[in-house]
């Protein structure tokens, strides 16, 4: 089986191309970091022009690398959301173009479930599994029993961490988009030298906060902007070459703030996953597997802490590579393969999403079967 997948649902322009027997032939992946950079931040309007421009030729280049023919796929994959509707629609469009015109099925995926599907592409990760789903806009734990069948055991009830992430690097204005420069400045900080809250942390449940921190970092980062308020000697601090409207602090600060914060991040994610794990084990006893996925899984140091926990509990941490981690059509194309192969497909009537939990896939999973699943 051979699926062309294409994801447009944020600021990627991507489409790859996957076998059933869990080859990546090709996966192009075109980033609009460029466009969006000087806004410090997505900008929909920009990136569905972006998305347009550059779908036609990102396809043809998915397929030219992969050495086959459009009529050779067996079907066609497209994010139909959750994500900017306006971006949803160009690769939606496009997906459905392309199966009318070819007579190929084609299956509608959830951008969710490209991501919560990607350990079984890269690991061949046997149901049932914990996911722990960490992005710039979702932050959730769900049980994933089998291809449209997922329980959510708990999701932030503000922000998403991987939004704390990024509003902590333009905080420090590291610019956009700013996880991997929290990261990376972290290394060498001290985790203790800043007293950050851990909200959530210790309570019943499996839900997210991240809010509070977040407004704890930018508390943080005022005081470099009043030195007289700080106990440092004014000669101690110097000026930042990121950020000259920061006002003045040291270095070393930087470092030290980030490696905070990120152990705080660390620790929530470590005892909300203890709780689902508990859950976990008393509905699914024969799972063996937590899987970690959406952007924020590429941080190495919260990859770390979180296999620490899943030892701890007797299970196996399986996080994708990092570029699989991020938006691509590679877990577009997987999902769809999984969803084709138990005979699922969708009509060319398939609408655009901005919103779609993942757990309204169990009330469409009988969705449009095909008359035979494709093996």
């Amino acid at each position: 089986m051979l699926i062309l997948g294409i994801e447009t649902s944020c600021d990627e322009t991507a489409a790859a191309v996957v076998s059933g027997e869990r080859r990546i032939l090709s996966n192009i992946v075109y980033s609009q970091l460029s466009e969006h950079a000087p806004y410090g931040g997505v900008v929909p309007e920009i990136a569905s022009r972006a998305h347009l421009q550059k779908i036609g030729g990102i396809l043809l280049q998915a397929v030219a690398e992969a050495g086959i023919t459009f009529r050779e796929l067996d079907g066609i994959a497209a994010t139909s959301g959750p994500g900017l509707i306006g971006g949803v629609i160009v690769g939606l469009m496009a997906g459905k173009g392309l199966a009318a015109a070819l007579g190929k099925p084609f299956i509608g995926v959830n951008h969710l479930e490209g991501h919560a599907l990607t350990a079984r592409l890269t690991d061949n990760v046997p149901f049932p599994f914990l996911l722990l789903l960490v992005s710039g806009g979702h932050s959730q734990l769900v049980i994933v029993e089998e291809v449209g069948c997922y329980t959510l055991l708990g999701t932030t009830i503000d922000d998403a961490i991987g939004e704390a992430f990024d509003k902590t690097a333009k905080m420090l204005g590291f610019g956009y988009p700013g996880g991997a420069a929290v990261e990376k400045t972290a290394v060498g900080g001290n985790p203790n030298a800043f007293t950050l809250p851990r909200p959530l942390m210790g309570r019943a449940g499996c839900d997210f906060s991240f809010a509070g921190l977040k407004t704890a970092v930018w508390r943080t980062v005022e005081t470099y902007r009043h030195p007289a308020s700080r106990k440092a000697a004014a000669q101690d601090l110097v000026p930042t070459e990121k950020d000259p409207a920061l006002a003045l602090r040291a270095p070393q600060d930087d470092s030290n703030l980030c490696a905070s914060f990120q152990a705080a991040c660390g620790d929530i994610l470590a005892d909300r996953l203890s709780h689902a794990i508990a859950q976990f084990r008393e509905r699914c006893p024969q799972g063996k597997h937590i899987v970690v996925a959406g952007g924020v899984a590429a941080n190495n140091y919260l990859r770390a802490r979180l296999k620490e926990t899943s030892e701890k509990h007797g299970l196996t941490l399986v996080a994708p590579p990092l570029k699989l981690c991020t938006d691509n059509a590679a877990m577009i194309a997987w999902a769809g393969a999984e969803r084709l192969s138990r005979g699922f497909s969708d009509g060319l009537d398939c609408r655009p999403r901005a919103r779609w939990p993942l757990m309204e896939m169990a009330s469409l999973r009988e969705g449009h079967k095909t008359d035979e699943a494709i093996q």
